[in-house]
């Protein structure tokens, strides 16, 4: 395999896209080449590349021709159009949509969790979803210890998770509320600002929105464990970036919460943020911009012997979706995986 690699990053001008553009730069991958896609309406930008203005191109069935990894960042319905014409073309696609999570021929991968996952690739490695990936981070480290039997999630989860527009609306609505005006609103149903509500995600028959089963989904499938017990209430607050999330573990057996402080004290990816005294604990404002999941706030639930409660703060862009992505770019190119074990199948 070659030293440096040929890299296109498909919906460059998205939150998430722009931000695989700089942990590029900052991490210092291989690159020999790069190239930015997006839909026409966004092609004819330039975004700044290691002192460089790079021309972003609309993505086209010639793309992909000659490029090693794709980063996919452009929705769902973006994926299924490109990716397997991506692979058919030569590369390896790291997707960050809904796409091909639950697809039994595609990797699940947390790099911190199921690093092995990824060597299964038939061209198609799904990220998954944010609140998942933060989860999973945190949780991993103990469940290794000691199998979790029961996880019960509540999400805080910022504006980010539903793209730059919205960060964007959320700014636009609290200065409005603040000027007396009505907040308008085009990317959520209601208004976030000075607000909360439960995740705008389709509902099914059980009255759980589609944004909470992809965490018992995928949680599952990373975890390699189907039968794992998960559920979660996905609720959008007021917060630009980082989302938080209260994470209720049920063992077999108690688990000691100075041991469960010690393992996540040396966990990869995880930053121990806790002063009891302070009452200070992992916030959103400052996960904002960090690679690491911050958690805290460790104790035994007082509701049941082998239950502990612990929180968590992690930046939705980064490790919640780009960061993830070089992760398991790097984790490519570190074990030499680019080549597919196994062919993609065109009806997979």
């Amino acid at each position: 395999m070659p030293e440096s690699y040929r890299v296109a990053i498909l919906g460059a001008t998205g939150a998430v896209g722009t931000e695989l553009l700089e942990l590029l730069e900052n991490r210092n991958f291989p690159l020999s080449e790069l190239k930015l896609l997006a839909s026409p309406r966004s092609a004819g930008r330039t975004l700044p590349f290691k002192g460089e203005q790079l021309l972003v191109e609309p993505v086209g069935e010639g793309s992909f021709e000659n490029v090693d990894i794709v980063l996919a960042s452009a929705g769902g319905s973006t994926s299924k159009q490109w990716a397997h014409k991506a692979v058919a073309a030569g590369a390896v696609v790291i997707d960050n949509s809904s796409a091909f999570r639950m697809d039994s021929q595609v990797p699940l991968v947390v790099p911190e969790v199921n690093p092995e996952a990824a060597a299964n690739h038939r061209g198609i490695i799904a990220n998954p979803n944010c609140t998942t990936i933060l989860m999973s981070v945190a949780v991993w480290p103990l469940h290794k210890v000691q199998p979790v039997q029961r996880i019960v999630a509540a999400t805080y989860q910022s504006a980010s998770g539903a793209g730059a527009r919205a960060m964007e609306e959320m700014k636009e609505q609290a200065q409005a509320i603040l000027d007396g005006k009505t907040p308008k609103t085009e990317i959520f149903p209601y208004p976030l600002a000075f607000n909360l509500f439960p995740h705008n995600s389709p509902l099914n028959d059980q009255g759980y929105c589609e944004e909470e089963m992809k965490m018992v989904n995928e949680t599952r499938k990373i975890f390699g464990a189907p039968a794992l017990r998960v559920s979660a209430t996905c609720v959008r607050v007021p917060v630009l970036r980082a989302h938080s999330e209260a994470i209720n573990l049920e063992f077999g057996q108690p688990f000691s919460v100075a041991k469960a402080r010690e393992i996540l004290s040396e966990a990869p990816g995880v930053e121990l943020v806790e002063d009891w005294q302070a009452n200070y604990f992992p916030m959103p404002f400052e996960a904002t911009g960090r690679d690491d999941v911050l958690v805290g706030r460790i104790r035994q639930d007082i509701s049941h012997p082998c239950g502990l409660e612990l929180w968590l703060s992690g930046d939705q862009i980064r490790k919640g979706a780009a960061l993830n992505a070089v992760q398991i770019a790097e984790l490519l190119v570190a074990k030499n995986l680019l080549k597919p074990a196994v062919a993609l199948g065109a009806n997979s």
